[in-house]
């Protein structure tokens, strides 16, 4: 699941090919970008805003959210000129591909692509809080927006990304629960410093994974704590993992706790469930 290391590691490679390289060829298969062309464009960097992917010319910027199946990948421009094949994914998935004389990065299953002038870029970033991945990530700006919903479960606090943008549905539940935090708690009976940089500390950790371990363990089956781990044994309990769902009716998201090791406090009021 794409979540804000997958956006930074995904970046970092593209970047590293293809900044200060003349866009050779570029293809949207968007139909209001169709005929867009930023060939002989200078393609200046690849950076990260949270979850979004922004690739940059001096004049415009390519602007993708992986959503919950997106990716990008590097190949060589004679593995398209050879029909796609070769492609690591499905071609018909292919939404954007973008082109140097050396390499060509190919969008898939993007849930949003779209080509905006740079000095528009805010209307589609400039609603989200503090990149968590960012090396000045504003700490305190982000614990502020948070305090501000006090009464917001902090399952739900922490995955809205207008208070702090990078976290998705994985890293929310392991953090909360190596925080022994209920998810249900709410944000003002949480100690919001402890749970951040407890999530801060993961997601840097695992940035440069090709695969995400919460537990310091890379074996099958033990990567995480609760996540996806409905009905089976907590690994440092004992006691079975529940399931339930929290968030507004359209955008309820899956939650995963131990009731033991998360219990609720008094002043969460949280349901026995």
């Amino acid at each position: 699941m794409p979540e804000g290391d997958t956006v930074w590691r995904a970046c970092h490679h593209l970047h590293e090919a293809m900044a200060g390289h003349v866009l050779t060829s570029t293809e949207f298969r968007v139909p209001r970008y169709a005929t867009t062309d930023l060939a002989g464009q200078v393609l200046r960097e690849v950076v990260p805003r949270g979850k979004h992917l922004l690739m940059r010319t001096d004049d415009w910027t390519i602007h993708s959210h992986l959503k919950m199946e997106g990716s990008w990948h590097l190949y060589r421009p004679a593995t398209l000129r050879r029909g796609g094949r070769g492609l690591r994914r499905p071609a018909h998935t292919v939404r954007a591909i973008v082109s140097t004389e050396e390499w060509s990065a190919v969008g898939f299953s993007l849930g949003v692509v779209e080509v905006l002038r740079r000095e528009d870029e805010d209307t589609v970033v400039g609603h989200l809080g503090p990149d968590v991945l960012d090396p000045d990530f504003d700490r305190e700006l982000a614990l502020a927006n948070l305090a501000r919903q006090p009464d917001r479960p902090i399952f739900v606090a922490l995955h809205d990304q207008r208070n702090l943008a990078g976290f998705g549905n994985e890293f929310v539940n392991e953090m909360l629960f190596l925080s022994a935090v209920d998810p249900r708690t709410p944000v003002a009976d949480v100690d919001l410093g402890r749970v951040v940089d407890r999530g801060v500390k993961l997601i840097r950790l695992n940035r440069d994974r090709t695969e995400r371990s919460f537990t310091g363990s890379l074996r099958p089956g033990e990567l995480h704590w609760v996540f996806g781990r409905t009905d089976r044994p907590c690994h440092r309990c004992g006691t079975t993992i529940r399931e339930i769902a929290l968030g507004p009716p359209t955008q309820e998201r899956r939650v995963y706790f131990c009731p033991n090791c998360q219990a609720p406090s008094p002043a969460s009021g949280g349901p026995d469930l």
